[in-house]
């Protein structure tokens, strides 16, 4: 029997293994496993934890400029954004607001997501009053405008982009995706809209309702809205339990860490954040129900 200690047989292995993987990486023999990383160039943070993703800030300081009422097309907003550049481009997002609200309305959401590495246009709309379809224009203008003539323009991948509403914004956002099917990923919030079936609709769409929305009630609105999708497309309803119409109008963790997981899987394309919408959040004191098309 040898008379070398087994730690040193342990170390020896380790290290003649460590050895081979360079030899094999250098030298292209063998078929090391990729890194995910190289194949996703959008991946960039470390891996996703539920700690992660409800957190009031992500791992990107940022910074926000204002936009002009001036600008055509909509009324103008604040954009958020990553303020380093070392990870090249950023996906973005364009958020319109409910009847009568402006863009305050949503501005919780704005340094929330885009600390998570993305740009957040929160926008106001021409009118207070404007109808569903309007904003949904209004959301498309948002976004050319964000991706062409913004002084942030050059930090955002245009092909990447994701639209999010409130209310009529909600109604607005099915109506701009049924336009540019492009778009990436839509997240309608307690969803108001005449139009009840979006069989047109090829964008992965996850649809937030309030089980006490007393203006947009899921049975007319978020429910059906969700059910005439394509059967076929990425889908998912979360139902907030014992939350009202104005339940985005506030922070709210079921809301972002939801709309992060949905953002980083359709517009990043980071397979990672599927274990928080597959099989998604259970019943619970802040989920009454939730039901998707997975797995994505």
């Amino acid at each position: 029997m040898s008379s070398t200690p087994w730690r040193t047989k342990l170390a020896s292995f380790a290290l003649a293994a460590t050895v081979t993987t360079g030899l094999v990486a250098a030298t292209g023999l063998g078929s090391p496993v990729p890194a995910v990383a190289a194949d996703n160039p959008y991946q960039r943070d470390p891996d996703p934890t539920r700690s992660s993703i409800e957190a009031t800030r992500g791992s990107y300081a940022t910074a926000q400029t204002s936009v002009s009422s001036l600008v055509a097309g909509f009324g103008g907003g604040t954009i958020y954004y990553p303020t380093s550049t070392a990870d090249g481009t950023f996906g973005a997002v364009v958020v319109a607001p409910g009847y009568t609200a402006s863009s305050s309305s949503m501005a919780w959401l704005g340094p929330r997501i885009a600390s998570q590495g993305f740009v957040v246009f929160t926008i106001d709309t021409d009118s207070r009053y404007d109808q569903p379809a309007s904003r949904g224009d209004q959301l498309l203008a948002a976004v050319d405008y964000l991706t062409q003539t913004s002084t942030v323009a050059s930090r955002i991948d245009a092909s990447r982009i994701a639209l999010m509403g409130h209310s009529m914004g909600g109604g607005g956002t099915l109506e701009a995706v049924k336009d540019r099917p492009s778009i990436k990923a839509a997240i309608p919030l307690t969803p108001w809209n005449l139009d009840k079936t979006w069989p047109e609709v090829s964008t992965p769409t996850l649809v937030i309702g309030a089980d006490n929305d007393t203006i947009a009630p899921v049975a007319s609105h978020a429910e059906p809205f969700y059910t005439s999708l394509p059967a076929s497309l990425d889908k998912a309803y979360l139902e907030l339990r014992g939350a009202s119409h104005f339940a985005p109008n506030t922070a709210n963790t079921t809301i972002a860490s939801s709309s992060i997981a949905w953002l980083k899987r359709f517009v990043d394309d980071d397979t990672r954040y599927s274990q928080f919408l597959c099989p998604g959040p259970s019943s619970s004191l802040a989920v009454a129900e939730y039901r998707s098309t997975c797995p994505f």
